[in-house]
């Protein structure tokens, strides 16, 4: 009989739902694992809607206060599905508590409150992870064998842009319960913090650390009405963003992100240059890795596109599902990150991306915002 997990689900948005089908469907298709998630607690202000979602996803029980959640003797492990203005309080409670930690990305508002976390959760000795989903997505996970084998030769670039463009209308409010990622009081930044966060978390977790940068960012809508009040008042996020920055095992980077690419609804890319290679990698073709190996010889050197779908044991994660060819998606990443926090405790070994992992993705996003304020370089 394995050990259950019992989860304490705090949010039912849209990532609360992402997390609950991983939560499902983990001890389906990795049944190995000593320790299984059981959906114990949902939680949210909203009796009803919190209810509401319990009765889908199958949670037993509800509860409106996150403290009372934190406190029960039933919940092992809460799950931090909320705005990032909540993270650190919720976070820091629950270590305190003694309690297993997921949490959303990115970790916190700022560095200050990531590194208050990041002493609770290291004080208490407690199991936790960050939800940096991508790193689980097989094609991603392939690259990082790829270039940990040293095939790659010598880095030279890294490059990654996450595009999007659903806050293009002047229409669209700003601030409360669906558009909280619009108010910078309860996201900390913009598509900083939302986009180029994964793309940092990947980007670090496959290159290596980033030593400095200089970035821009701009709010094209400088006024929006807050669902708060009903006013219209100043938008003080990032539209968009770009920077560059050095890696200290001395490649250069370049990274985009932006809600106004008129066309783009989640388009994440990134690419590797190195001597002796080159990988690339998009979000809506996630199965597949692209290739170019310099080894090749004649007609035949060229990119080359990888179907990441091989359960012989070659692929990342694939031998869990189906046969050869059958490709899996988005919402499968959630599943592994699960499996594989699991698969920690099992092992009573720490699942990356750490709270302190992930503390380094938020200096960079700090640095990136301090630097375009500044107009200059910024170390990080």
């Amino acid at each position: 009989m394995a050990t259950p997990v019992n989860v304490g689900m705090i949010g039912y948005g849209f990532m609360g739902r992402a997390h609950t089908n991983g939560y499902k469907r983990c001890p389906d298709f990795f049944p190995e694992l000593r320790h299984q998630p059981v959906l114990k607690a949902a939680c949210a202000r909203s009796e009803d809607k919190i209810q509401a979602f319990a009765d889908q996803w199958g949670y037993e029980s509800i509860e409106t206060d996150w403290r009372k959640l934190i406190a029960r003797d039933d919940i092992d492990a809460i799950d931090i599905c909320v705005p990032n203005n909540l993270h650190k309080e919720i976070a820091i409670a629950c270590a305190e508590a003694g309690k297993m930690i997921l949490c959303e990305k990115p970790l916190a508002m700022n560095v200050a409150e990531g590194e208050e976390m990041c002493k609770a959760v290291e004080k208490a000795k407690v199991p936790h992870t960050v939800w940096y989903n991508y790193r689980r997505v097989p094609a991603v996970t392939l690259a990082k064998q790829i270039i940990e084998s040293g095939a790659l030769g010598r880095i030279f670039h890294y490059r990654a842009n996450f595009l999007q463009d659903w806050t293009i209308s002047e229409d669209l409010p700003q601030g409360g319960q669906a558009l909280w990622r619009l108010d910078a009081e309860a996201a900390g930044s913009g598509v900083t913090g939302d986009l180029l966060a994964h793309c940092i978390d990947t980007a670090i977790w496959l290159n290596g650390t980033v030593s400095d940068v200089s970035a821009m960012t701009e709010t094209f809508i400088k006024e929006r009405v807050h669902q708060a009040t009903g006013e219209k008042t100043k938008v003080t996020i990032d539209d968009a963003c770009a920077f560059m920055c050095h890696f200290s095992n001395g490649s250069l980077g370049l990274f985009e992100s932006t809600r106004y690419a008129r066309g783009h609804k989640a388009l994440y890319t990134l690419e590797i240059n190195g001597s002796e290679m080159s990988l690339r990698w998009d979000l809506e073709d996630l199965h597949r890795l692209e290739v170019f190996d310099h080894k090749d010889e004649g007609a035949l050197r060229g990119w080359k596109s990888v179907h990441v779908s091989d359960h012989g044991g070659e692929h990342p994660y694939m031998d869990k599902w189906w046969v050869p060819g059958l490709q899996i998606g988005y919402e499968h990443s959630f599943v592994h990150h699960v499996a594989d926090f699991m698969k920690s405790l099992d092992e009573g070994k720490p699942c990356g991306p750490t709270f302190r992992d992930a503390l380094e993705t938020q200096k960079v996003c700090d640095a990136v915002l301090t630097s375009a304020k500044e107009r200059s370089w910024e170390n990080v």
